[in-house]
């Protein structure tokens, strides 16, 4: 299996320089420091207590739990939690999207 990165230079990220942005999900809210080159974003985010995405995605993400836990839903009703030092992987998929909740709030590491 090859993961296809393309357009991507060398870049050393110092996070402390990344802007934060706020995004609002249906509760609580989301913080992003979003890094992008190539074909690939990356992003540290922090989930607030009580965090409830506003919306399914069909993107495909590398997601790592950096801090916290939380859970993500699949559209289809399938669960799955994930807490500090677990990893997760989701390919593009319009038909059977995910959505993230977080009880009492998490940071991950994201790749997309």
């Amino acid at each position: 299996m090859i993961m296809l990165i393309k357009g991507a230079l060398f870049a050393k990220i110092n996070w402390d320089e990344v802007p934060i942005t706020k995004h609002s999900g249906k509760t609580g809210y989301a913080w992003w420091r979003t890094f992008e080159t190539g074909n690939i974003r990356i992003r540290l985010v922090e989930y607030s207590p009580g965090y409830i995405a506003d919306h399914w995605c069909c993107r495909g993400h590398v997601i790592h739990v950096l801090d916290g836990e939380m859970i993500s839903e699949l559209k289809d009703g399938l669960k799955f939690q994930l807490e500090k030092g677990m990893t997760f992987c989701i390919s593009d998929n319009q038909v059977n999207p995910h959505k993230l909740f977080s009880g009492n709030g998490v940071s991950l590491l994201i790749i997309d």
